[in-house]
């Protein structure tokens, strides 16, 4: 007979990791990446202001804020399989990393490669290669990397069965 306990009642599946490591990275999109956009913003490095519902992303139109959320739980699904192993400093470091180094090279290649390939044109669709450089080259790294910090965070405070151990 099938077990018939549902994972909201305390069950076991195998998709609540994938939710709840997803539910991770939109959650520390809207805190510790916005914050450090937020923090940046008041340095004088960033000219946009953290939690921008107001511009629009290319080519579908959602809110840049929004956009961001959905892509940060993407982006810690492959960065907590990556963890599932790892304890103590190394832990922190991996998270810290991924999201400083990885995501940030996906943001600077691998993003304006799509949208170019959707028919966006413009600075949406130009590499980091493509741009001047000054000191808004450190905020990728920044915000990412608090991003990367804030789901190792989350995924600790989460339960058991929420991500993967």
């Amino acid at each position: 007979m099938a077990d018939t306990k549902t994972a909201a009642a305390g069950g076991n599946s195998a998709i609540m990791p994938i939710v709840g490591v997803f539910v991770a990275g939109v959650v520390a999109v809207l805190t510790f990446h916005q914050v450090a956009i937020w923090v940046l913003h008041l340095f004088g490095v960033l000219p946009n202001v953290a939690y921008n519902f107001t511009a629009a992303t290319k080519p579908l139109g959602v809110p840049v804020v929004l956009s961001l959320a959905f892509w940060g739980g993407v982006w810690a699904l492959p960065m907590a399989w990556l963890m599932r192993d790892r304890s103590g400093a190394g832990y922190w470091w991996f998270a810290l990393l991924f999201g400083a180094v990885v995501v940030t090279l996906g943001a600077w290649f691998v993003v304006p490669w799509i949208k170019g390939a959707f028919g966006v044109t413009g600075p949406a669709a130009t590499t980091v290669l493509g741009r001047p450089l000054g000191l808004n080259i450190i905020v990728g790294p920044i915000v990412n990397g608090a991003w990367g910090v804030g789901v190792a965070l989350i995924l600790k405070l989460m339960p058991a069965g929420w991500a993967w151990r």
